[in-house]
């Protein structure tokens, strides 16, 4: 047992580095070998991109899993708890786990200072390790060469998409943003990238490090169809793959196709029944989550994602116009302040039909008065309430018998739309 709660701990981290993001490996480096770590497991896969990497992660993790492999998965942000961010077979890290790795990271770090999240991703491999795993999937949490995830090299480097985010760390260009992507890439192994335009920054990399570069629309592809959809790809021997009339998803498609890909390369058994069933269990928290609510004997369906890039919210909205709805849909709304609010709200402007506003529990969070002005500007009819929750009610309260309530916006929306209907009834 560790001295320190898990809340301890995690409240220490947050004061231990002097700034949240500081972009660089010598530090992390330095403390994995003091600690002795390896290889976390016999297969790495490391997944980058603007958008879909946590819905790349759980699909990959639950087809290799399907085979009875046990899988460690490391992501971020968590939504309620952080154990949400490092699952060992299946499973969330206890409190108990992860106060050991953070002991232990923090007795070999001595006087080295480490973020909150390059600590966070220590234990995370300091644990994959001693949970004697047949693979990990390890989402980068920002850009990918710098970033302390790629301590690690990876057996596959998996790129989802590349857009314009972060841009005070990655550039404000998508070539910017591609060269510090393509950093997770290592010689001569296999890297996937589900961008149909990927810039030439990432293409030049794979060329300078011999990379096998798997690219959508080239390597592999899906086509989605009104009732189904399928797909084709290569296996590691070049012979093409295919799957036809596969179930529609609600988690993006494009997403499952790449880990259809990388599983592809994998050595483990292609069977259409598994994969379909694989696909189909898996599940993210707040990606197109949708719930059925009973709201004081009304029925409706709340649907929560945490979109808040444009690239996100456009899929959001295709994913919306694909199935129609029968009543109204009624918006819940907050966003942080260093995203693209005119881009994140313009694909729904159509497709709601009235907006709550609130700010988030975070000082990085934009004001409901700059929400309001912005969605007024654009005709939209909108109202402002103190926090989300507030927010939820009052759209649950004027909304009618089979309608939608749609949260997004954010992570932090998310969470308090969590803990909203985790109140007692």
């Amino acid at each position: 047992m560790t001295e320190r709660s898990l809340g301890e701990w995690l409240a220490y981290l947050e004061r231990l580095h002097p700034s949240a993001i500081d972009m660089g490996l010598e530090r992390s480096r330095e403390v994995a070998q003091r600690l002795g770590l390896g290889k976390p497991a016999p297969l790495v896969v490391t997944v980058t991109g603007t958008n879909g990497k946590g819905s790349t992660c759980a699909f990959l993790a639950s087809l290799i899993a399907a085979q009875g492999q046990r899988v460690g998965v490391y992501s971020s942000p968590h939504l309620l708890r952080y154990n949400e961010r490092v699952l060992l077979d299946g499973r969330e890290a206890s409190d108990e786990e992860l106060c050991q790795a953070f002991a232990a990271v923090e007795a070999a770090r001595g006087e080295i200072s480490l973020t909150y999240f390059e600590m966070g991703t220590l234990a995370a491999f300091w644990l994959f390790e001693r949970a004697q795993l047949d693979a990990v999937v390890l989402e980068v949490g920002l850009g990918g060469r710098l970033d302390a995830v790629n301590l690690v090299d990876a057996d596959l480097a998996l790129i989802t998409s590349i857009g314009l985010d972060h841009a005070d760390w990655l550039g404000d260009t998508r070539e910017s943003v591609a060269f510090e992507k393509a950093g997770i890439m290592r010689a001569g192994m296999p890297a996937l990238c589900g961008d149909l335009d990927p810039p030439q920054p990432l293409l030049e990399q794979a060329v300078t490090l011999d990379t096998p570069l798997f690219l959508r629309g080239r390597d592999y592809d899906l086509n989605v169809q009104a009732q189904d959809w399928s797909w084709y790809g290569l296996d590691a021997q070049g012979q093409v793959l295919r799957l036809e009339q596969l179930p529609l998803l609600d988690l993006p498609m494009e997403n499952a196709a790449l880990a259809l890909q990388a599983y592809a390369l994998l050595p483990l058994p292609w069977n259409h029944q598994q994969i379909v069933q694989a696909l189909l269990a898996t599940r993210v928290t707040g990606r197109l989550d949708r719930r059925a609510l009973d709201w004081r004997g009304k029925s409706l369906t709340l649907l929560l994602d945490v979109g808040h890039n444009p690239h996100a919210v456009d899929y959001l909205a295709q994913r919306l116009e694909s199935r129609p709805l029968a009543g109204q849909r009624w918006a819940v709304f907050g966003l942080l302040a260093d995203k693209d609010l005119p881009g994140v709200v313009s694909p729904l402007l159509s497709l709601v039909a009235g907006w709550a506003v609130a700010p988030l529990d975070t000082p990085r969070s934009r004001s409901a008065d700059d929400l309001a002005e912005h969605l007024r500007g654009q005709g939209a009819a909108v109202a402002q309430y103190p926090d989300v929750r507030t927010a939820l009610d009052a759209q649950c309260e004027q909304a009618a018998e089979g309608d939608e309530i749609l949260l997004f916006g954010s992570f932090f929306c998310v969470a308090e739309a969590l803990d909203w209907l985790a109140r007692p009834a």
